[in-house]
């Protein structure tokens, strides 16, 4: 059977929480189950459902959106936060779909990065088009991201002009975000791509009087003379124009030029796999998966949703040897522990207080597990992606012992906002078959936490060394029924409860539970 085929039997319920831990940032019970029985087909066309777009963030002290005002030199710092914060809101809040996901995916490809650009305008209209293109054309995304304001200034587009070309843009056009290292292009070329690129800039950078960010493009400063490329490129030539059009007539035939290369599809398709699949790419995987993914790119003129389609249907994807194959990345841990376990915001327009009082505390728990979001540490983006051990970086002598401290600090009550603990276990353990058994208990919670299952041994161990810290386990069947008979009897409920985040308090911090 080939790695693409479409897998064609209905998703058990191992299979469909897979699909949605990396799909999304970690599925909600309910959306496990809704997605158990659906073939590969019905459950990715949901994932990849027009979604409609997210209301702008509020200033919490105005009760308004600001990336529309003029710039406010003061608060700049603010509301790049309350910009980051809402984002976090976006993706905790999420339904089951795939467009946060992928405009993550997004942010660590086109990278841009906030403290460079400093201005929190420039840096949502960014965002903005990361997630507009998110599922669409690529060929459309590239043109318009070279045309970003934020782009622009973080690679020093807006200063090629006629006469001193600047290279920035150009070499990671192609190096970073296309068709990547390895001999597929040569330092002529990025000479050449950067004479196309000259004569944009961005207008309206930290203007007070103002709201309008936007791109303008100036014919003066653009070189008009031809631009030949190399044998890599088959010696093609882009044609030099002047004129209000020529800049943009000139980004489309570069764009073009490079997505005709075979080999720029195939450094999206591998990019996707390592992000979204695995990130050991052994040779079988790349002639089996990569090549006719790509293949499947570049018949569909790059359209972004059938491949990402193909991807997540496939044979391949759900294979049992790829459950648990991925480092949770501090997005999926942080968000997805408490997904799981309902917890959400508040709403932001009736509430912003209190919205970014949830959002923050999160956005600052991803950041402290060194993923800060709309500010990747470098334009590589985050290392976990391209470094040679991959997800791995994720987990370093920094990381690991903060990533267990934000789940014992979730599970031992410290996590709170405004006074109220971030998360209860209860309301979840009460809809299991038999709360009151403590293996029926310990099965059900593994079995839907973790990507892959314990052994007995394991989940022996959780029952009567951490749920029952050595009390025999007919001890649990009284003191659980005992709280449902009195739920609001403050003993009852911090017996069981105590019990219940001591247990997942030792969960959180197991290996199995920091893959997905």
């Amino acid at each position: 059977m080939a790695l693409l085929d479409v897998y064609s039997k209905p998703l058990t319920a191992a299979q469909a929480a897979h699909l949605l831990r990396r799909a999304t940032f970690g599925p909600t019970p309910e959306q496990i189950r809704a997605f158990t029985g659906l073939t590969a087909d019905q459950a990715v066309a949901q994932l990849l459902a027009n979604q409609p777009l997210p209301a702008p963030p509020l200033d919490p002290e105005t009760g308004k959106s600001f990336h529309d005002l003029p710039y406010d030199r003061v608060k700049n710092g603010k509301l790049g936060t309350y910009l980051k914060n809402w984002w976090t809101g976006l993706m905790l809040n999420q339904p089951a779909s795939l467009v946060e996901k992928v405009t993550l995916f997004w942010s660590n490809h086109f990278v841009t990065g906030q403290v460079t650009v400093s201005d929190y305008r420039y840096t949502y209209q960014y965002n903005a088009l990361l997630r507009q293109h998110a599922l669409g054309n690529f060929r459309a995304f590239t043109v318009a991201v070279s045309q970003n304001p934020a782009m622009l200034r973080y690679l020093n587009g807006n200063q090629n002009v006629l006469g001193k070309p600047n290279e920035n843009y150009a070499r990671e056009l192609q190096e970073l975000f296309t068709i990547g290292r390895g001999g597929n292009y040569t330092e002529e070329d990025v000479r050449q791509a950067a004479r196309v690129l000259t004569g944009w800039a961005d207008a309206g950078y930290r203007d007070d009087k103002t709201g309008e960010v936007k791109t303008a493009f100036r014919p003066a400063q653009h070189d008009p003379g031809d631009k030949p490329f190399s044998a890599a490129y088959q010696n093609a030539v882009i044609k030099g124009r002047t004129g209000a059009n020529a800049g943009l007539d000139e980004l489309n035939d570069l764009v073009d030029l490079i997505l005709k290369q075979p080999e720029t599809a195939r450094a999206i398709c591998r990019e996707l796999y390592r992000w979204f699949v695995n990130s050991d790419l052994k040779p079988e995987v790349e002639t089996g998966f990569i090549v006719p993914l790509a293949e499947v790119f570049r018949a569909g003129n790059f359209e972004i949703k059938p491949v990402l389609s193909a991807l997540f249907r496939s044979t391949h994807f759900f294979d049992s040897a790829l459950q648990g194959a991925v480092i949770k990345a501090p997005t999926d841990l942080v968000l997805g522990t408490l997904r799981f376990f309902g917890t959400k915001s508040a709403d932001m327009t009736a509430n912003p207080t209190a919205f970014y009082q949830v959002t923050g505390y999160l956005y600052r728990s991803l950041r402290e597990q060194q993923q800060d979001l709309l500010d990747p540490p470098t334009v590589f983006g985050w290392s976990a992606y391209y470094q040679g051990d991959y997800y791995q970086q994720w987990i370093n002598a920094n990381t690991l012992g903060i990533r267990g401290s934000y789940s014992d600090n979730l599970t031992n009550g410290s996590a709170k906002t405004a006074g109220k603990p971030l998360f209860d276990p209860l309301p979840y353990v009460k809809t299991l078959s038999d709360p009151s058994d403590p293996t029926k208990l310990v099965d059900e919670l593994t079995t839907a936490l973790m990507a892959f299952p314990l052994t007995r041994e394991q989940k022996d161990f959780l029952i009567d060394n951490v749920l029952l810290d050595g009390l025999p386990r007919y001890e649990w069947y009284p003191e659980w029924n005992d709280y449902v008979r009195a739920p609001n009897d403050p003993a009852k409920l911090k017996a069981v409860q105590g019990k219940l985040n001591t247990l997942l308090q030792y969960i959180f911090r197991l290996a199995e539970y920091q893959v997905c």
